[in-house]
């Protein structure tokens, strides 16, 4: 028999009588709380290779671009003779005139802002020829107009809307309405008056 073999313990159950003094032993244990883990245990620390993340600032609101400026308005075209034709029915006294204006009476304030709001009407009913009157003035040929040369004696009046209404016409807000003119024929004032062409009415 080997020696170095060590004999084999048998295990034997409680009697009653220890059964009963175990339960009296632990009657007033209570069992240990386990406790809680830490969390910055369980956080594994960053590692020395990477660099810590940069956080990102959060980007403004976006702000609205500012709308492009609005484009001006094109510049009416310049004043043009009129076609041959028309100019030479116009000299002739053949063409109808579908609207005239009478400027007598007027100051040269007054005459501009009637004479522009009287082509921009007719242009807007489509006419094409209308006839502003303006007067001679004290000139070499008042008598050839249907008035009298002293009717225009006032000084205000000697020529002054004569002048004027071709300055006037070279605006860009008259331009924007008549394309040409050209003095009246006799029977419609002769150079006391002009002819308008207006634009074609859009």
């Amino acid at each position: 028999m080997d020696r170095d073999v060590k004999p084999r313990r048998h295990s034997r159950s409680l009697t009653d009588e220890e059964r009963k003094i175990w339960r009296a032993a632990m009657k007033d244990a209570k069992p240990l709380k386990r406790a809680k883990p830490d969390p910055a245990e369980d956080t594994p620390p960053p590692s020395p290779a990477s660099p810590p993340k940069a956080t990102t600032p959060r980007l403004a609101a976006a702000i609205p671009a500012a709308p492009p400026n609005p484009r001006a308005p094109a510049e009416p075209p310049p004043l043009g003779p009129l076609e041959r034709r028309t100019s030479q029915k116009l000299a002739r006294g053949q063409i109808e005139i579908e609207a005239t204006i009478d400027l007598h009476g007027h100051s040269r304030e007054r005459a501009h802002g009637a004479l522009l709001d009287f082509v921009a009407r007719s242009r807007g009913r489509g006419l094409r020829c209308v006839l502003v009157i303006t007067g001679k003035g004290a000139s070499p040929f008042a008598r050839h107009t249907l008035h009298g040369s002293t009717f225009y004696e006032v000084p205000e009046r000697q020529g002054v809307l004569r002048s004027a209404v071709p300055r006037w016409l070279a605006e860009a807000e008259f331009r924007l309405h008549v394309s040409g003119f050209q003095p009246a024929h006799p029977k419609h004032g002769g150079g006391g008056a002009f002819y308008l062409w207006l634009r074609k009415k859009r």
